[in-house]
């Protein structure tokens, strides 16, 4: 499988995660939605590309779907669900070339600026020792 698949996969995974976790089975048919964030919104998009361009999938696509949307914590249908999307992107080129132009270009850029400033690429909690014992 070529990297370029692989990256496209990777990078649209969570979009797709996301869709599927708000939208649940009605992602391949649902029209975008102000209420659902823009990365929910990307994922449906790339799921309604995927069975637009691949009709003849389409029922190992929704079935994908709907086992991800079933149980959202199950690791072995999300895989599946990435397995659908790898192999509709190794069969078809335009595919290819149209899920990269919906997905962000470019690397994430993560700056800190300032004394004791801190950048971090996820959130999580983070404890800064001021120096100044007892200081809260």
């Amino acid at each position: 499988m070529s990297a370029e698949i692989v990256q496209l996969v990777e990078q649209a995974g969570p979009y797709v995660a996301s869709a599927v976790g708000a939208y649940g089975t009605a992602v391949l048919t649902r029209a975008e939605d102000a209420a659902v964030d823009a990365t929910a919104n990307l994922g449906r998009r790339i799921l309604q590309a995927v069975l637009r361009r691949r009709p003849g999938q389409a029922a190992e696509l929704e079935g994908a779907v709907d086992d991800a949307a079933a149980d959202p914590d199950d690791a072995d249908a999300a895989a599946a669900l990435r397995q659908q999307l790898k192999r509709a992107l190794r069969e078809d080129a335009e595919l290819r070339a149209e899920l990269a132009g919906l997905l962000p270009s470019g690397g994430i850029t993560i700056t800190a600026s300032g004394e004791r400033s801190i950048a971090a690429y996820s959130i999580g909690t983070v404890n800064i020792d001021n120096g100044r014992s007892g200081a809260r």
